[in-house]
């Protein structure tokens, strides 16, 4: 996420979101978070039951993990609140 406040950036996420997909969508999350068995599975747990995809790789040296979330939406603020919960888990940085 840039330097502008959330709420800002989460308004421009949405309306580029309208604009550009046409809803229920598959949407693609990013994610980096300190490796940590407990954070990532909070993620994980953050997509239960929405039938997502979820892949994880650690970094060279383990000390971060990426993880991809492929899940089908019904609109735009679906994905924002996913994005929101996400970001309540420390050290996860979303791209």
């Amino acid at each position: 996420m840039s330097t502008e406040k959330p709420e800002e950036f989460y308004r421009k996420l949405k309306i580029q979101l309208e604009d550009t997909s046409t809803w229920p969508s598959i949407y693609l999350y990013k994610f980096i978070v300190p490796t940590s068995e407990d954070k990532i599975n909070k993620i994980q747990n953050i997509f239960d039951n929405t039938g997502a995809v979820i892949e994880s790789k650690q970094s060279k040296k383990g000390t971060y993990t990426s993880i991809s979330i492929t899940v089908n939406l019904a609109n735009a603020e679906a994905v924002i609140e996913k994005y929101k919960e996400v970001g309540k888990v420390e050290g996860v940085i979303s791209l």
